[in-house]
């Protein structure tokens, strides 16, 4: 029997951990290369994971609701067709060093798993758990003095920030940021992870001293006793008479610390202008019956997107972004427009991607799939990075207006009012009239009240005499 074991990537370009929503495979399935076997849930998007080789599920090393650090082993397929032990602990120790150096190189050269940033390439890993699970078998055959040192040697390139010297607990940096946090000295943490890691479940534990004693016992006798832990400390709503607790994870975390970021860090200035976008109204009733447009969904907020595609071309320096870290002002040559969407996993902004670029049909159908995918949650990671300019329509919820916190990295954000008819000033009377207000937040470090207000202004007048989008484009 030859097990290759399959770990948690970085399916979003930097994230350091995902939650596991749901396992479609059990032990025992038969399962073959490109099947998605489960969906998780990064803090940018929920993403099915693809198994990159076949066999026979061996193991789940966690259940659904546990979140789990990238690089960790998640399932363990057995590939060589043997039957399987009764208890696989001890054989998968002692055939360690035939079984791990198949662990991943097929998968390795396909760009299948990508590893985190930092954490070095699946060849060190290898290596390092080649060596660490021989260890323990090599005391019992009269050796006990050179694979005592092995530990403590090969672990050094575990993190992928240099040598890790004397006895230094072995810790991913988001454990030893956990820990930090939460006062817990590592030094004194009991792991139970794969090779005497410590994880998130460990620092929990030694911060809270009563359930302590429960997980230092299971961990040394087999790898499995680690996922009890996560069951027990995988977040859940709680609820009682009067209130209800749900804890922030997800989407929704990443969503919070990244409008913190930005409310702290962009100087926020917000303007506004209401006018009469009737005959946006009228142009919006016309396309729907235009051949041209058959088949695609046409609404205020395409010729809005267009709209404002139009005034960036005129005001350029508002599709920019602020670099800190080099002191420059980055102007972007492209728009990839990002569109604020409401999901149960919480706001995100998925952008089109060179939207400039596209003609009203083919910004049609862009904003029609960006919407389905976004409700489905299927919107990808990738979908979510490089935006340059987002709209929020918040008007679909009856708001009249707002003032939007900036996507980071990004320089402004136009949010959609309300269209409603109100008594307006038209041609000298007094008439009905579709009206809305926009509203505009920018970053006042690089986009000062006069460009900020020529755009707002652009965009305003686009929509109030949409022939503009022909004169202006």
């Amino acid at each position: 029997m030859t097990i290759r074991e399959f770990k948690m990537p970085d399916v979003g370009e930097g994230l350091t951990e995902a939650e596991i929503l749901k396992w479609y495979v059990q032990p025992g399935d038969t399962v073959t290369d490109g099947q998605v076997v489960c969906e998780v849930e990064t803090a940018k998007a929920a993403v099915e994971l693809p198994i990159p080789f076949d066999g026979t599920v061996h193991e789940l090393l966690f259940p659904e609701g546990t979140t789990v650090d990238v690089g960790q082993v998640i399932i363990s397929v057995n590939v060589g067709g043997g039957a399987e032990p009764e208890a696989p602990a001890a054989p998968a120790a002692a055939a360690a060093p035939a079984q791990e150096p198949v662990a991943e190189p097929a998968a390795e050269p396909e760009g299948r798993q990508p590893v985190l940033v930092g954490y070095g390439v699946a060849a060190s890993s290898t290596k390092r758990r080649a060596r660490r699970t021989t260890a323990a078998p090599a005391a019992a055959q009269a050796a006990p003095a050179a694979p005592v040192a092995a530990p403590v040697a090969v672990p050094e390139q575990l993190n992928g920030h240099g040598p890790v010297t004397g006895d230094r607990p072995l810790a991913k940096p988001p454990v030893r940021k956990l820990a930090k946090d939460l006062g817990v000295d590592l030094a004194t943490v009991t792991p139970t992870g794969p090779d005497g890691i410590i994880t998130r479940e460990d620092v929990h534990a030694a911060a809270a001293p009563a359930p302590a004693p429960a997980v230092e016992a299971p961990a040394p006798v087999a790898a499995p006793a680690p996922v009890a832990a996560p069951v027990q400390a995988a977040p859940a709503a709680v609820s009682d008479a009067r209130e209800t607790r749900i804890p922030i994870k997800g989407v929704r975390k990443a969503t919070a610390a990244a409008m913190v970021g930005s409310a702290f860090t962009a100087p926020h200035v917000t303007e506004f202008v209401t006018f009469d976008i009737t005959r946006t109204m009228k142009l919006v009733e016309e396309l729907k019956s235009d051949k041209d447009m058959a088949g695609l969904r046409v609404n205020p907020l395409l010729i809005i997107a267009k709209a404002v595609l139009v005034a960036v071309k005129r005001n350029p320096d508002i599709n920019a972004a602020w670099d800190e870290a080099n002191q420059e002002i980055v102007l972007k040559h492209y728009v990839n427009l990002g569109i604020a969407a409401a999901t149960p996993r919480g706001l995100i902004v998925p952008n089109i991607k060179d939207a400039h670029a596209q003609t009203l049909p083919e910004l049609s159908r862009s904003l029609s799939e960006l919407v389905a995918t976004a409700r489905e949650g299927k919107t990808t990671p990738a979908a979510m990075q490089g935006g340059t300019f987002t709209i929020t329509n918040v008007g679909v919820f009856g708001v009249d207006t707002g003032t939007p916190i900036l996507n980071p990295g990004e320089s402004a954000i136009l949010a959609v009012g309300a269209i409603k008819l109100q008594p307006w000033v038209h041609k000298g009377k007094v008439k009905p009239r579709q009206v809305t207000t926009l509203a505009l937040s920018f970053d006042h470090r690089l986009v000062d009240g006069e460009l900020g207000s020529k755009f707002l202004a652009d965009v305003a007048a686009i929509l109030e005499n949409p022939k503009r989008l022909i004169t202006w484009a």
